[in-house]
């Protein structure tokens, strides 16, 4: 019974559809290109702020099990075995379902890659990827984001491996375990990326451009992998119908925080003093975050004018002349009030 129906799916791949074939070559191409304004910007701005690590997280661990579930369906598993006996054409035709998820697996996971080449953490002075509240992301969440994700590759290739050898017949439920998995993953991707970019009102290092392209390619794809799969391929395109949705919230709102910025915006709250960004107040008295100590070294961190600045120099003075504890004065030692000359009798 099995051979008949591979010999079916192999007589399938050799009837051509040219409208289907187009279209697939057209989404392969399309998602590429998707991805390289997001690739762009990374570089381009040097840093990967404003993107959430969780975004990523869970978008490259989606990718991965979206990727692994649809080479172990049995139709795709048929699709591959078929090219023994197709031609190279007829062969490439009928992978490239597999060869678009192998894409976005790829785009996605270098943008995990550019995610982490340029994290910051700890930029203190970055006018441009400031972010509100100086609130950035530790270096042990992308630590733990890389950890997380390269278990779950690990993970996904093992236990392919092992049903392979010994349990050939659990592979399409590994896949449609896989499919849900991937999912899930997707339905909730974009959820801390949109809480990200709404506690952030700015769009940082995620590119809109890519959004515009894969909102709508994103429903057209899921479009073309529900021609090709069928309904008993739900767990692959659903994904993509998910998505897609997810995403056009975002891409809704990255293009309204946009507008609003060119528009100059709302006033916000000062955020730089003398042409600097602030910093995270160092709690310089010991109580107040908010109050310079007496001979804090970052004087200008505390003012928002030139006038406050000056105040705040001139009181720093005064507090170096009165004080009778000279280590504690700038350049003071010892006693002031006291003769060292040790030759006096």
């Amino acid at each position: 019974m099995d051979a008949f129906l591979a010999e079916d799916r192999c007589e399938e791949l050799r009837d051509l559809s040219v409208v289907n074939l187009i279209v697939s070559i057209g989404i392969l191409i399309g998602m590429l290109i998707s991805y390289l304004p997001q690739h762009a910007r990374i570089i381009q701005r040097r840093t990967s702020e404003g993107i959430s690590p969780y975004f990523v997280l869970l978008g490259t661990t989606s990718a991965t099990s979206a990727f692994a579930n649809i080479l172990l369906l049995p139709k795709s598993r048929q699709d591959v075995a078929c090219c023994s006996e197709l031609e190279t054409f007829h062969c490439m035709a009928g992978l490239l379902g597999i060869a678009q998820l192998g894409v976005q697996w790829i785009s996605f996971s270098f943008i995990f890659v550019l995610f982490l080449v340029f994290f910051r953490y700890g930029s203190a002075d970055d006018l441009d990827n400031e972010e509100l509240g100086g609130e950035k992301p530790r270096w042990h969440t992308a630590l733990l984001v890389a950890s997380l994700t390269l278990l779950h590759g690990l993970a996904v290739i093992v236990i392919t491996g092992i049903l392979s050898t010994v349990a050939r017949e659990d592979l399409a439920t590994w896949a449609n375990v896989l499919g849900v998995m991937a999912a899930l993953l997707a339905a909730v991707q974009y959820m801390p990326q949109i809480w990200t970019t709404f506690h952030l009102k700015h769009v940082g290092s995620l590119s809109i451009p890519m959004m515009c392209i894969q909102t709508p390619g994103g429903y057209l794809f899921a479009a073309s992998l529900m021609a090709r799969l069928g309904w008993a391929g739900w767990s692959s395109w659903g994904i993509f119908l998910l998505t897609a949705t997810m995403q056009g919230v975002l891409l809704y709102m990255a293009i309204y925080y946009e507008i609003q910025a060119r528009n100059g915006g709302p006033p916000k709250p000062p955020s730089s003093t003398l042409g600097r960004p602030s910093l995270p107040h160092l709690h310089a008295n010991g109580f107040d975050d908010e109050t310079p100590g007496r001979y804090t070294s970052h004087p200008e961190i505390y003012a928002a004018t030139p006038e406050q600045l000056n105040l705040i120099n001139e009181r720093q003075a005064s507090y170096a002349e009165a004080d009778t504890t000279p280590l504690l004065r700038p350049g003071g030692i010892g006693d002031p009030h006291r003769n060292y000359d040790t030759n006096r009798g």
